[in-house]
């Protein structure tokens, strides 16, 4: 009855409006109070604040999106749609399909989500309403391309799942990066598949010259810097997550200030948000933290994992309710909310049924993907409506067939675990 009642406090909550890490904050405060009364509840508060805070991997987080604000101002990501675009030349859909392209370029060196779409959305959506784009395959393919900065490393959503799960960041990041050129892949099909269904949706782009391309590549040099920089240096075993993020947002840095954008105002501005960002996440692991103390104290994990390994189904049919839940759950909650009250009730079942937890990890995250631009939350969808002022709705059907695709990667991710897994495994 406990349990019920402060999940019931919690969906109430979420539902007016309360946001998520004060949501999870009062009702595990409430089933805190209902089990042990003011002494438990009054030690949790005391201790919660520093245990949620006092870990090393979690300099990762601020470091990573200080990374991305220096990117941002630097200006490369406009360089680097530039570059796709041409390296796409003639292709009907090219634009689009360079979308892609720079979203997964820009996920390799940023591991914000709606930073990734708010960039893409304004450098790419008025190159495709130049060119004469149906509006609703470019807002579909800018939002749908801003995910990928959840999957591809670095990522915070992954770096989040490794805190919370006590398993390597390092192998959960490379993990992230055959997925992500998949994911890329699926994209960029989807637009192929859609122009080739209705030819007027996107026009044939200009062709470009080998020299062209080849001076494109130029701009795309410092990306890829910072690419290895960070990503490579954790593949190898040069350095682990925590020193790679001081080091990629040390070398986004001097890239801004190569490109001269790193004024004293710029520099403050790309401090505030990194800073604001930050707090938010660890306002969200302290809210969950306190929730997690409850369901440990009323056993509901153990409760869950015993109920579940005495049903006599596969764990394959487990792992899909398990997946549809996420996909759910996705529609209504944020998705490093979710992440960061679910792992920790879910995995051990999920590790119960012999599956990997990195693996478990990058299927999460690519299904949270989905809950970034699936109604009626889908915050990369808000991003791109921002920047085109063009109607949620219009924009929302124009994503749909890229959920329809990410969904069969789920699948294919699902069936085949050695494409998340054996990268991981050679480092």
């Amino acid at each position: 009855m406990t349990v019920a009642i402060a999940l019931g406090a919690l969906v109430l909550l979420l539902l007016i409006g309360l946001p998520v890490a004060l949501a999870m904050a009062v009702s595990g405060a409430l089933g805190l109070y209902l089990v042990g009364g003011m002494p438990i509840l009054g030690g949790i508060l005391k201790t919660a604040p520093l245990s949620s805070a006092n870990s090393y991997e979690i300099i990762t987080i601020p470091m990573f999106i200080l990374m991305a604000e220096f990117v941002i101002l630097s200006g490369v990501a406009s360089d680097l749609f530039r570059a796709a675009t041409i390296w796409m030349g003639r292709v009907r859909g090219g634009v689009a399909m360079a979308t892609a392209l720079a979203g997964a370029g820009f996920g390799a060196i940023s591991g914000s989500s709606t930073a990734a779409a708010a960039t893409l959305a304004s450098t790419s959506i008025p190159a495709m309403m130049d060119e004469g784009y149906d509006p609703k395959l470019a807002g579909g393919v800018v939002a749908i391309s801003g995910t990928l900065a959840m999957l591809i490393p670095p990522s915070i959503a992954l770096i989040l799942y490794g805190i919370i799960a006590d398993i390597p960041i390092g192998q959960l990041l490379i993990a992230g990066l055959i997925p992500g050129i998949i994911v890329t892949l699926a994209i960029i099909l989807t637009v192929a598949l859609l122009v080739r269904i209705e030819p007027g949706a996107a026009p044939q782009s200009r062709s470009y010259s080998f020299a062209e391309k080849i001076a494109a590549l130029k701009r795309v040099g410092p990306m890829l810097l910072l690419f290895i920089a960070v990503t490579g240096s954790i593949y190898t075993g040069l350095a682990t997550p925590t020193e790679a993020s001081g080091i990629g947002a040390f070398v986004a840095m001097l890239l801004a200030a190569w490109e001269r954008r790193l004024t004293g105002q710029g520099l403050w501005r790309a401090l505030r948000r990194a800073a604001q960002t930050s707090c938010m996440i660890l306002f969200i692991i302290l809210g969950a933290h306190i929730f997690g103390y409850f369901f440990t104290l009323t056993r509901v994990t153990n409760d869950l994992t015993d109920w579940v390994a005495a049903l006599a189904v596969s764990p394959w049919i487990i792992i899909t309710i398990i997946l549809i839940g996420y996909l759910i759950l996705g529609f209504f909650m944020d998705q490093i909310a979710i992440l960061i009250l679910t792992v920790p009730v879910v995995l051990p079942l999920v590790m119960a049924l012999g599956f990997d937890p990195v693996w478990f990890g990058v299927i999460i995250v690519v299904t949270a993907e989905v809950g970034m631009v699936t109604p009626p939350l889908g915050m990369n969808v808000f991003v791109v409506a921002r920047y085109t002022r063009r109607p949620l709705g219009e924009l929302f059907r124009g994503v749909m067939p890229h959920v329809w695709a990410h969904l069969i990667v789920i699948a294919l991710l699902t069936a085949f675990p050695a494409l998340v897994l054996w990268l991981p495994s050679t480092m």
